[in-house]
């Protein structure tokens, strides 16, 4: 099916919070970076998580993530849809962006914090997505600025690529490559993955 991720597809694995090592968070280097800008209810909001990945320099020598890319990045991972993340949450889209930026700075070989769009397309196939020449064509035109895709834009397409893929791997049970959707179903992914980015 166009669009269906190819097996093995590593963009959707398991939390890498401190409860899976049986750790206490404090011992946890991201643990400070964390706390130093979460609410009193242990949850990080779309302008906090801006200055915790800016503080923890994820992005490297790119321009800091904006506040548009920060909101889907928790709808990304915002199970109980309250529009925040926890430390767990944090630390499993901390590994992804790493895993992302790896793969942005093979094909942004003069490091000008940009890919073009064959790049983009080859970065997309190489995450293991199979997608077809419209829908390809498709996001080439919404993330492109004058026909360079920068670092930014490339997670906010990464992020709604995963977002995705969980929601179709979730009702396909049988790995058939075909689902069926309720008008609820629908209604939630459409406001976690589009809503939310177009009220930024």
């Amino acid at each position: 099916m166009p669009g269906a991720p190819a097996p093995g597809m590593p963009m959707s694995g398991p939390s890498l919070g401190y409860a899976a090592y049986g750790a206490f968070p404090g011992s946890d280097p991201m643990w400070g970076y964390f706390t130093a800008v979460a609410g009193q209810d242990g949850e990080i909001d779309a302008e906090e998580l801006q200055r915790c990945l800016t503080q923890t320099g994820v992005s490297g020598s790119y321009s800091p993530f904006s506040l548009e890319t920060c909101r889907v990045m928790i709808a990304m991972l915002d199970r109980d849809m309250t529009g925040k993340m926890g430390f767990n949450e944090f630390k499993e889209l901390f590994a992804a962006l790493n895993g992302w930026k790896q793969n942005f700075m093979m094909f942004d070989q003069d490091r000008s914090g940009t890919v073009e769009p064959h790049e983009m397309s080859q970065s997309i196939a190489s995450m293991g997505y199979r997608i077809s020449p419209q829908a390809l064509s498709g996001i080439i035109k919404r993330y492109s600025k004058n026909g360079r895709i920068f670092f930014d834009d490339y997670v906010a397409c990464c992020v709604k690529l995963r977002s995705l893929t969980d929601s179709f791997r979730r009702r396909d049970a049988m790995q058939q490559g075909v689902v069926n959707f309720q008008y609820d179903d629908v209604s939630i992914l459409l406001n976690s993955i589009i809503f939310k980015n177009m009220i930024c």
